[in-house]
């Protein structure tokens, strides 16, 4: 059955967190979950982008950039004892040529993969029901670069960007392995759009590759209406269980309706992941220990 937004409940009385929601497909998600009744903190870089995109509906406007941990902490330090039912990790960007972050990592491993994994943890004790993790088919390709995290050996904006998809769905996987282990009810859900006309593959390309791009999208990408659908999937229906994937159902996951798909077999690694998450602990600053779950449990 295609599952599609008039199957979304109402979300009254809910508290959704979208990071990256002033435009794309975060945008959307945000649209949907407000007109179905959810309070939504529209979590932005961009204040007056946000202000802009904001519209109707039970909304706020929170400034945070990814790729800079400072302002993660700042973000969840001004959520302090607020309830977040579903916390969707969104934000990302898209082969940029070669930059690193304010805390000097490599700008998307920083926006897309650390900046979520600190906002995640320093949420976490708020979070009443899910976390979406939002990643992308390109994880297929992607691999850890331990040996070159920040990419001065030899820097691919497409393989850093895998890499750093490869990363959301190692955290994901092993954020729900923990949650499983603490007997914690809460869920680590993933998703990705499949191939999504948005603004996310030419935002920081120019040039040939800018206008490549725009026509591909033209030509073969869903409308980002579509490929929001498998986030809002994962965090709305209550039949989505911890640890699933959830993306277009059409050949190769470029398109389609929401269903169930399968992260690529070393993306399922457990010593990878584990590796990763105190990689990501060494380097944000922040931990999550197995005492904190049974904590937060009670």
């Amino acid at each position: 059955m295609r599952w599609t937004t008039e199957q979304i409940a109402d979300q009254r009385g809910k508290t959704f967190l979208v990071t990256g929601a002033s435009s794309g497909l975060g945008l959307v998600t945000a649209r949907v979950l407000a007109d179905k009744g959810a309070h939504v903190i529209m979590a932005v870089r961009d204040l007056e982008k946000g202000r802009r995109a904001a519209r109707s509906g039970s909304v706020e406007l929170k400034r945070v950039d990814l790729a800079d941990l400072d302002t993660v902490r700042a973000l969840a330090e001004d959520l302090q004892g607020r309830t977040i039912d579903v916390l969707i990790n969104n934000a990302g960007v898209m082969m940029p040529p070669r930059r690193l972050s304010a805390q000097g990592h490599e700008l998307q491993f920083a926006a897309n993969h650390l900046g979520h994994f600190a906002l995640t943890l320093l949420l976490l004790d708020r979070i009443t029901d899910r976390v979406v993790t939002v990643s992308s088919t390109r994880h297929r390709t992607g691999r850890i670069h331990y040996d070159d995290l920040d990419g001065a050996k030899g820097y691919s904006p497409m393989g850093f960007y895998s890499q750093s998809k490869f990363a959301n769905v190692l955290f994901g996987l092993e954020l729900h392995r923990r949650l499983r282990a603490a007997g914690d009810p809460r869920k680590s859900v993933l998703a990705h759009p499949g191939w999504s006309n948005t603004n996310l593959q030419t935002a920081v390309t120019s040039g040939p590759t800018k206008i490549a791009m725009r026509i591909a999208n033209a030509l073969f990408a869903q409308p980002m209406e579509r490929g929001a659908l498998d986030q809002l999937y994962a965090a709305t229906d209550p039949r989505v269980e911890s640890g699933q994937f959830i993306g277009p159902d059409g050949p190769g996951e470029h398109r389609g309706w929401p269903t169930v798909v399968q992260p690529v077999k070393p993306a399922q690694d457990e010593q990878d992941a584990k590796r990763l998450w105190d990689l990501s602990e060494r380097l944000t600053g922040v931990q999550l220990s197995s005492a904190d779950l049974r904590r937060q449990r009670q």
